[in-house]
């Protein structure tokens, strides 16, 4: 055994003893749980014993035809195409020399695999990691239907969602969809919560009333820093279609159409308290929004871990290892570059919150919108 890997399993070791989980301390190290545990069986000393496949697949090419495969995939008619239109033109002329995902093993075996043809290769830049630390920093926002009692009609609901408390801050049913009314709805949303210019940040997919110059044009006015996903990306906006699961999915929601808009808001108007006021949300420590958003949440978590370290106490028995401890995230990152790194950053900023106060319940990863 290598003395790197020696002093990795010594460090693993020391923080499972302290109370870390196996998992956790192997993400720090950027390993995987299986490879310690693998290191672990193999004697001291000893090497890793695996010797993959005995024997060759019998459909490998040979290399006389792998050489064929780039001639052709080279020649003046074919260079500038991709295998996807190589291999039917060869259909066309009566051939068969290789299917698609083959041509493509092939030329990047050979490192021949770029963008073919005089035309620039699409390109597409993810956006760029917002963080938010507190409440009213990053929101999110998007639009949804609601079917209605009439076919064909759709009511829509405009709802914007703190990415770090996970509260509803504003939301409202109108019966047709307008970069007007978004308008509005955000800056009734900025007043009514006393948010300062070039204080928030709010995210948004491509959708029309998200970037239509009256939504834009509001957000400059507000001092609004704009955020968008990329163009049918919804991963780059998971916290309002989680929500819009969430809300489609709770078992209040209607079985029938709305009758009307006025309906359909006192439904969404229901919701949203239950939302904000009841409902425990995994990825905050499963307090509720309203307890996050006002910082209440932390004297929720301390109160769980005394009633755990109470119940340790009273029959140890029961306890294989330390009590549950509580906790919730630092930050929540929207668009996430480097969860681990992230995570690590997290823990930083509780163990500093920590010297100064036992108030702060301590974070282990970045927030992601799970429900």
């Amino acid at each position: 055994m290598t003395e790197e890997r020696s002093e990795t399993l010594s460090l693993v070791a020391e923080a499972v003893e302290a109370g870390c989980r196996l998992e956790r301390a192997c993400n720090e190290l950027g390993l995987d749980v299986r490879t310690v545990q693998r290191w672990r069986a193999q004697p001291a000393g000893g090497l890793d014993a695996r010797r993959g496949p005995r024997t060759q697949p019998r459909q490998k090419l040979s290399a006389e035809e792998r050489a064929k495969v780039l001639d052709v995939a080279n020649a003046p008619e074919f260079r500038s195409l991709s295998p996807k239109q190589i291999v039917p033109r060869l259909a066309d002329q009566g051939e068969y020399i290789a299917s698609e995902s083959t041509f493509y093993r092939v030329l990047r075996a050979a490192d021949q695999l770029a963008h073919r043809g005089a035309t620039k290769p699409r390109t597409v830049t993810r956006p760029e990691e917002v963080v938010a630390t507190g409440p009213n920093q990053v929101w999110s926002w998007d639009i949804t239907y609601l079917p209605s009692a009439m076919r064909g009609k759709f009511y829509y609901l405009y709802l914007f969602v703190d990415v770090w408390s996970r509260r509803i801050m504003k939301a409202v049913v109108h019966a047709e969809e307008s970069a007007d009314l978004a308008a509005t709805l955000l800056c009734e949303a900025w007043r009514e919560h006393g948010i300062g210019p070039g204080e928030l940040t709010v995210h948004s997919d491509n959708g029309g009333p998200m970037t239509g110059a009256t939504m834009l044009a509001t957000m400059q006015s507000l001092g609004i820093v704009p955020s968008f996903s990329r163009p049918s990306v919804s991963d780059d906006n998971p916290f309002s279609e989680a929500l819009f699961k969430t809300l489609k999915y709770v078992p209040s929601y209607p079985r029938k159409p709305f009758a009307s808009v006025e309906a359909a808001w006192a439904w969404v108007e229901r919701f949203v308290a239950w939302y904000n006021g009841e409902h425990r949300h995994s990825a905050i420590g499963f307090v509720t929004p309203d307890e996050r958003h006002s910082g209440v949440d932390v004297d929720v978590l301390l109160a769980r871990r005394r009633v755990y370290e109470a119940a340790r106490l009273r029959r140890p028995d029961r306890w294989s290892g330390l009590a549950r401890k509580w906790d919730a995230p630092a930050l929540v990152a929207l668009n996430p570059r480097d969860l681990s790194t992230r995570a690590r950053a997290a823990s930083s900023l509780r163990c500093g919150a920590e010297s100064t106060t036992s108030m702060v319940p301590p974070s282990t990863s970045t927030s992601t919108p799970t429900h």
